[in-house]
């Protein structure tokens, strides 16, 4: 855990030295907006260490029929740690983010789907094919934000659709469970220690739900990512920081893996909407490298 958390503090100091120019010359919530890559960036720091320092159990995922699975168990840590990295200090994320986005689809097709039809009812299956395909827009925005030319549009296109069905569905599944954990809709329910559990599930559900038809829409599509990016922002700070402290404090390594991953996983999401919001305004235009 030691590794994890570090890799997550140095990459959170490297982003946000290299976002300083960008937060000081923004206002208002586009200082949310500003902290983009950082958002992005971390958690692939903190997935790429948990790759690294626990090979052999990833390595358990690896489909039986590739071979070399230990092999690609550590290529993935150091592909994450990379892109954390060139996201981070914006160099070559035209690469870095398109790179993750393949990425991203691969382990859609090769993992998550077979497993969501292999029990089509099971909700928490989808949601996470639906998660990860959002994360893979999210580097394809990324990616598309560093470049010129004709394919920039079209990527910033694909990962707009890819996070605007994601906003809708996990804001559906707000309402439907709103005792969930708030962002990405997975298993763990909000801990009792937290108030107002009910009203914070279908507050976020309402603002995935209008942000997201807004984000398939192409309307207001700024003004939505910033407010749903920024709210996702705050849940992380709010909400799942405390999870994470609770969860590092228990001797559990297991509940401290999950706590870190929650925390993760819905920061990289919030990181995702940031981008979109950035593609829109005229610093989103700027080549990064």
């Amino acid at each position: 855990m030691v590794s994890t958390c570090s890799a997550g503090i140095v990459l959170f100091l490297v982003a946000l030295w290299a976002a300083r120019a960008d937060i000081a010359r923004a206002s208002g919530l586009d200082k949310v907006v500003a902290l983009s890559n950082l958002c992005f960036a971390i958690p692939l720091a903190v997935f790429g260490a948990l790759h690294l320092s626990g090979a052999n159990f990833v390595m358990s995922l690896v489909p039986s029929y590739m071979p070399w699975r230990l092999f690609w168990a550590y290529f993935v840590g150091f592909a994450l740690l990379a892109a954390s990295l060139s996201i981070a200090t914006k160099i070559q994320v035209r690469w870095s983010g398109l790179m993750f986005g393949i990425m991203m689809v691969l382990f859609v097709a090769t993992l998550h789907i077979p497993r969501a039809l292999a029990n089509p009812g099971d909700r928490f299956a989808w949601t996470i094919v639906i998660r990860e395909m959002s994360f893979a827009g999210g580097g394809w925005i990324l990616a598309g934000n560093a470049m010129r030319g004709k394919h920039k549009s079209w990527l910033i296109a694909v990962g707009r659709v890819l996070i605007g069905i994601a906003a809708v569905f996990f804001g559906i599944e707000h309402f439907l469970h709103p005792l969930g954990r708030p962002g990405v809709p997975l298993e763990k329910l909000m801990p009792e220690w937290i108030p107002g559990s009910m009203f914070i599930g279908y507050l976020t559900g309402a603002i995935l739900l209008v942000a997201g038809v807004s984000i398939l829409l192409n309307k207001k599509t700024r003004m939505a990512a910033t407010y749903l990016g920024t709210w996702l922002v705050l849940l992380v700070l709010f909400i799942y920081g405390p999870i994470l402290i609770a969860s590092l404090s228990d001797p559990s390594t297991a509940v401290k893996i999950e706590g870190i991953n929650y925390f993760a996983d819905t920061l990289l999401f919030a990181g995702a909407i940031l981008a979109l919001a950035n593609s829109a305004t005229p610093h989103g235009s700027e080549i990064q490298g």
